[in-house]
């Protein structure tokens, strides 16, 4: 693929896309006040980690429960990020007195860290983009910029993942653009910001070392030794000072909490939901039939699945069960990568892989549904199949995150997010696939952007779902049984995640 060059309507593409950001901007700076999450005060924390002591006791601090535990980069970012809070408020960055620290200077300078930090998103967004046309282009940022998953992540429950998605975003551009090498050097980065980006790190090898390092033995080897020494270099620049103080061990401790349990939460719509369920259905008809069976340690009405074994019947699953699990649900994709190893496909195949992260992996964040959300907005301007087929994942993906926004003012706030990203997608696609041909020959039947009755049925399911939820549940059942809608929502989710899941295999296989 040729490499993309600046043109002359460079400006006014970016003209444009800063008419897209400045909206988002302003929502943005409407949300500071709303809520958010213990994240805020994690990352105060981390903020005060990394300016009171010195480098060699950033992973072994235990002040707060809120200890340090994203790779290097992150820390070095909290480092810097740091000496402008001091500057506006020291109490912020006080390791002691600035525990639970909730003054509207800490607020609103983490906030506003965000927003700007977001400028990488539109940066990765732009690089993507700027060679389509511009009907693809106003819809890939629509998507983007406007996502509300993004919204209610980052800017109510409080992280930096627009920022983290920019670098995704820029690495990806370079590879479909063919230069191989400043891709990798970016998912390198990436990586050393957070790592559970790493889910795709077996595509990118199996990519870069089928299309960067191939021209015979000797230019091969040639090639992987410069990419080889690029990722290395990257990951001593991160990880060197922690070696040279005798702390790596402490900080790969922390980045791979294994003991936390094999969900995140309960709620989270993965394969081990059913799992899960499955365990519960079966100790259910056992007791009834009369069996002794023990109650497992786990709390499933708290969410969480500790250390103890939450199983009752099933066999307890393990680290190494879901590594290899997610290992198998990539060989597919790596093998047609290996055979085809072609730049427009690179995109697919990494949103696959976190797809295959979020559905079998350990200790999976609900929030990691934007892990492939997030890339698969780049793919859906390129069928009418692909449009249909993110329709109906983004409106999933959002909807997954509700539990995340439990209190009753942030309600309308959620659901109106929802409504206008789900008919701005209906408006924007029927606009772009307006003209779109049923059927290969040029005779074929017009045909203007819908979904079919499968697609309607499980949208309606999700309006049940959440009326159940929000309005019958508490007013039939009071405050019995408090799971039961979280249950459903994951659930139901999980089954529009699995189906996508199915779907994107199927477009990396019969791709051509």
């Amino acid at each position: 693929m040729m490499e993309m060059q600046e043109s002359p309507r460079t400006p006014v593409v970016m003209a444009q896309l800063s008419w897209f950001f400045g909206i988002a901007t302003i929502v943005k700076l409407l949300l500071i006040p709303s809520y958010h999450s213990t994240d805020l005060e994690v990352h105060r924390h981390w903020l005060a980690i990394t300016h009171s002591l010195p480098l060699s006791q950033w992973y072994t601090d235990e002040t707060s429960e809120w200890t340090l535990d994203y790779p290097p980069f992150f820390a070095y970012l909290e480092r810097f990020l740091s000496m402008f809070a001091h500057l506006i408020d020291p109490q912020i960055v006080h390791l002691h007195h600035g525990l639970n620290y909730k003054a509207n200077s800490a607020i609103y300078f983490q906030r506003m860290s965000v927003i700007v930090s977001d400028l990488f998103l539109l940066y990765g967004v732009y690089r993507s983009t700027l060679a389509l046309a511009s009907l693809k282009r106003n819809l890939i940022w629509l998507l983007v910029i406007w996502s509300p998953g993004l919204l209610i992540v980052d800017h109510l429950h409080f992280q930096y993942n627009g920022f983290l998605f920019g670098w995704l975003l820029l690495s990806l551009s370079f590879l479909a653009q063919g230069r191989d090498v400043m891709g990798g050097f970016l998912f390198a980065v990436l990586l050393c910001f957070k790592h559970l980006f790493a889910v795709a790190a077996p595509v990118y090898f199996v990519y870069l070392l089928r299309h960067y390092c191939r021209g015979g033995l000797v230019r091969g080897f040639a090639r992987l030794s410069v990419m080889g020494a690029i990722v290395v270099a990257v990951f001593v620049a991160a990880y060197g000072p922690f070696v040279y103080h005798g702390q790596i061990q402490e900080v790969i401790r922390r980045m791979f909490p294994f003991g936390r349990g094999l969900c995140h939460a309960y709620w989270a719509p993965n394969f081990w939901v059913f799992y899960i369920m499955l365990d519960k259905g079966i100790a259910f008809l056992l007791r009834k039939f009369g069996f002794n069976i023990p109650a497992p340690v786990a709390s499933f009405t708290g969410g969480l699945v500790g250390d103890a074994s939450p199983f009752a019947i099933l066999p307890r699953v393990t680290p190494l069960t879901t590594f290899i699990m997610v290992l198998l649900a990539l060989l597919p994709c790596l093998f047609r990568t290996w055979k085809d190893p072609r730049p427009r496909l690179i995109v697919r195949s990494v949103a696959y892989a976190y797809t295959c992260g979020f559905l079998f992996g350990w200790h999976v964040h609900e929030k990691a549904s934007l892990h492939f959300s997030i890339p698969l907005a780049i793919v859906a301007v390129e069928s009418l199949e692909d449009a249909k087929h993110y329709f109906l994942l983004s409106i999933v993906s959002c909807y997954s995150l509700f539990p995340l926004l439990y209190e009753a003012q942030e309600y309308p706030i959620k659901v109106l997010l929802l409504l206008l990203h789900t008919i701005l997608m209906w408006f924007s696609f029927s606009a772009q696939y307006s003209g779109s041909l049923r059927g290969d020959k040029k005779g074929g039947e017009k045909q203007g952007f819908e979904v079919g009755w499968v697609t309607k049925s499980y949208l309606i399911g999700v309006v049940v779902v959440e009326i159940w939820g929000q309005f019958l549940h508490p007013y039939i059942f009071g405050d019995k049984l408090p799971f039961v809608p979280l249950m459903l929502i994951s659930m139901y989710c999980a089954i529009g995640i699995l189906y996508s899941w199915i779907w994107q295999l199927k477009s990396i296989l019969i791709s051509s």
